[in-house]
């Protein structure tokens, strides 16, 4: 029996090293083998790697290492999300330049990311923050200008005061706060660029049904955020203030054009542009202005909870609804959202609830125009056409479907979404020319703008001569300037070295764009890069690209669903668009890993609560930590960190190292397994090795490892009971072969080391084949099963595997103690579970 020790310090370091100069995991492109293309969420370099990251990258790494071992070209690449607030806030507190503190943090992590062991390809990482890397986010602003898909205009935006630029609606979470620092957002106008998403809102929304591999929730999540609503536009005319008609048109959007004959007040959202005009000079404007101030402190998700007091002010102007030519007062009220529709909404306060409450606050009237089937106004106004009751007797308004009353022609037809009246009156509206059926989204354009410095610089010319002009090609990149003085608060608009230039299109003197784009525009499209990452032509080949694409296994959190993953796929379809790639969406399967926990809470360096990996390295070593996080939960929900499991997990692989190194180190004969317990052990083997495969790829990594363990146990029993004389040695080197195999993918310096040099092996453990299975030897000659009377454990009984249900129900009522228990008694039912259960009723 050999005792050589188990040292991960030793073997981690040595395998590294020699995996580095072999170039084991460097991979290129081969289309006589097929491919998978793994790949983790980019890692953003704010410092070095906590348990949250260990987690994310040893699941990513374990897939890779397995489809590698059952022969596919696997792509497993790293790279740095490295522009951004974080970089250039901590600069700004440590006086350092985001450049140094970035670059240092990343050098950080890879060297944690190769003291962790992970398979990833470093011929092929790219960092956002390289010019080599940027230049190509420029080259794409630019081609996105082409196609009509950026726009440069005025609107209100989200601000965040905290960090001092603007933010796309997604990034206003939770209670109407910045996603990134939590401060209180507040709404701006400003003049800002846009990548015009809307254009694809209906293909992203479709295309969620191709996306099989992806967890329902994402789906739901991104379903809800794109917002698809049909209905109708409807005309309002404006009258003047004189009360006649002026000939201007407002158009709303409503779901529920059956209701327009309750429609008894219009609203108009504090931030419209109308709102100023309509009330200039009048003795409305002082009580619409103060809405208007009231408004601008309350955060975007307040206002559009409908919890927030409803608040407004008459304009002193009307509108004529157009179903009944009637005058409509014109309000501004604050839970109607500019960024919503079209800024303006029809009030039916009878099928709204937030306008029934509006409603009843400033007693404006609420006409019934859609009644249940129940309503014992039904009997009243059930043939009314004409408005006789301006008022309900009702607590709430009513908002589901029904029969339509005091709707003129539209008297007694039914009532609801894509109902009869809904459909009637859409196309009457048409046929007049003053309304058409109609789709909204509630997605709007990505605001794209950054009024920060740690960015990639937006490629635009403001020339007083010729207005917006795009940078050219052949002038890329525009280079950020290092020397900008951050810690005195300075922006790329506080340096003229960076933002005095000359027009590209006429020569004279221009001011180049001091915005940079927002990161999430860098991240967008890094997945392609990576399949073809040194190309200083074009941003990647088409062949590359449709060789690799789509990614076939992505991995990370919960909270991109809406951000990352939504911007991912609206560039991929436009790149396909471009006909840079074949792919449409970039990611088949997706796996949102659950978050690491800390007493509760989100481990993360902001919230002050991250465990290092480093101290559970320096005792147990890289492969323990790795196996451990993975055995502490399935990796889609969370878990809240407890290293003391730890000791235990290594416990585990030196006892592996133990069983393999002695079984190599000799013993045994050369019999066949023919003995009782080798048939049991080879059944074993057998069994963990299928169950094992189809954990993996089913993420259970948790129960693979328990499986290995099942596996080792019944090993290191053989070895140890069995006589010398006795034991099967070709069985154990074979059994010892399939756990280090195994366990590769988890611990794959032990298993290389253990490989090549205890089981004598010449190549990498990582290069072999994945291990075989026979699911016939799997299979249990015997199966052991429990049975219950009355819902009482009995006892249990042995039986055939493949014995007849009849046999088992026998064999079940056979067994002494359930035999007593039902003595006397009838038996009223006996219900047989194949292979673990007889439950017998009886009294």
């Amino acid at each position: 029996m050999s005792n050589r020790p188990y040292d991960p310090h030793a073997i981690e370091e040595k395998w590294q090293a020699a995996w580095d100069a072999e170039g084991l995991y460097s991979v290129t492109e081969d289309p006589d083998k097929p491919k998978k293309y793994i790949l983790e969420m980019f890692p953003y370099p704010s410092g070095d790697i906590h348990m949250g990251h260990v987690r994310n990258y040893s699941i990513g790494d374990v897939v890779a290492r397995y489809w590698t071992m059952r022969g596919r070209n696997v792509l497993h690449p790293i790279g740095w999300d490295a522009f951004g607030l974080p970089a250039e806030n901590a600069a700004i507190k440590s006086s350092t330049h985001p450049a140094e503190w970035t670059y240092a943090n990343i050098d950080k992590q890879a060297a944690s990311f190769k003291r962790m062991g992970f398979s990833y390809d470093w011929d092929r990482t790219v960092k956002s923050c390289d010019v080599d890397y940027y230049r190509w986010g420029q080259w794409i602003f630019l081609k996105f200008w082409e196609r009509g898909l950026v726009e440069r205009k005025k609107s209100p935006v989200n601000w965040c005061p905290s960090c001092k630029t603007v933010l796309a609606n997604e990034q206003v979470i939770g209670d109407g706060v910045c996603w990134r620092c939590k401060s209180v957002v507040e709404k701006r106008d400003l003049e800002q660029w846009y990548f015009k998403i809307t254009d694809y809102a209906q293909e992203l929304l479709d295309d969620l049904d191709t996306l099989t591999g992806w967890p329902e929730r994402v789906k739901t999540m991104q379903a809800n955020w794109i917002g698809r609503s049909e209905g109708a536009e409807v005309e309002f005319e404006l009258c003047d203030a004189s009360g006649e008609p002026s000939g201007e048109m407002i158009t709303v959007f409503t779901t529920r054009p059956d209701t327009l004959f309750g429609c008894t007040f219009f609203l108009l959202a504090p931030e419209h542009p109308l709102v100023g005009v309509l009330t200039e000079g009048t003795e409305y404007v002082d009580a619409v202005q103060e809405v208007v101030r009231a408004t601008a402190r309350e955060t975007a998700v307040e206002r559009a909870s409908g919890e927030a007091e409803k608040v407004g002010a008459f304009t002193g102007r009307y509108v004529i609804n157009p179903v009944n030519g009637e005058k409509v007062p014109v309000w501004v009220s604050n839970y109607v959202l500019m960024e919503y529709g079209t800024g303006a909404v029809m009030a039916v306060p009878c099928g709204d609830e937030r306008d029934f409450e509006f409603a009843r606050k400033y007693g404006l009237p609420i006409p019934p125009v859609v009644l249940a089937t129940d309503d014992p106004l039904l009997d009243e106004l059930g043939t009314v056409a004409d408005r006789v009751m301006d008022d309900v007797p009702w607590d709430e308004a009513f908002a589901g479907d029904g029969v339509m009353v005091q709707s003129g022609a539209f008297t007694g037809m039914a009532g609801g979404k894509d109902s009869e009246g809904m459909r009637a009156v859409t196309e009457w509206l048409a046929s007049e020319g003053r309304g058409r059926f109609s789709v909204n989204f509630r997605l709007r354009d990505w605001l794209i703008s950054r009024q920060r410095y740690w960015g990639n610089p937006i490629p635009a010319v403001h020339c007083p001569a010729c207005g917006l002009v795009p940078v050219p090609e052949d002038q890329l990149p525009v280079v950020l300037p290092m020397d900008v003085d951050i810690t005195k608060g300075e922006t790329l608009a506080d340096h003229p070295e960076f933002y005095e230039t000359t027009c590209p299109a006429c020569g004279g003197a221009a001011r180049r764009e001091t915005d940079t784009m927002d990161t999430f525009t860098c991240s967008s499209w890094y997945y392609f890069r990576y399949s073809d990452a040194r190309n200083d032509e074009a941003l990647f080949s088409r062949e590359n690209a449709d060789y690799w694409m789509p990614v076939d296994q992505y991995i990370g959190g919960i909270e991109h669903a809406i951000l990352h993953l939504l911007y991912s796929r609206f560039f991929t379809k436009v790149f396909a668009d471009m006909g840079l790639t074949a792919a449409r969406e970039p990611f088949t399967n997706l796996l949102t890993q659950g978050m690491v926990k800390k007493d509760g809470e989100t481990m993360s360096k902001s919230k002050g609560n991250v465990v290092a990996p480093e101290d559970m390295i320096a005792r147990y070593g890289a492969d323990a930590l790795r196996a451990f996080i993975l055995f502490m939960a399935p990796p889609d929900k969370d878990l809240d960190w407890n290293q003391d499991g730890l000791e235990g997990m290594y416990r585990f692989l030196s006892r592996l190292w133990r069983y393999v190194d002695d079984v190599a180190a000799g013993g045994g004969s050369a019999a066949d397994a023919a003995d009782d317990a080798a048939k049991a052990l080879l059944r074993e083997r057998h069994r963990v090795a299928g169950k094992v495969t189809g954990d993996i790829e089913r993420f259970g990594f948790n129960t693979a490892l328990s499986a290995m363990m099942e596996l080792l146990n019944a090993a290191t029993d053989y070895h140890r009971t069995a006589a010398d004389a006795a034991r099967d040695a070709a069985l154990e080197r074979e059994v010892a072969e399939v756990l280090t195999l195994l366990i590769a993918p988890y611990a794959p310096h032990m298993a290389e080391e253990l490989w090549r040099e205890v089981l004598g092996h010449a190549g990498s453990v990582h290069r072999e084949a994945w291990v075989t299975f026979d699911e016939a030897l799997a299979a249990a000659d015997e199966v052991e099963i429990v049975v219950q009377v009355n819902g009482k454990v009995r006892g249990k009984v042995v039986v055939a595997a493949d014995a007849d249900e009849a046999t088992v129900r026998e064999a079940a009522l056979n067994v002494p103690r359930v035999a007593e228990q039902i003595e006397g008694l009838t038996v009223r039912k006996v219900v047989v579970v194949p292979g673990k259960l007889v439950s017998v009723v009886a009294g």
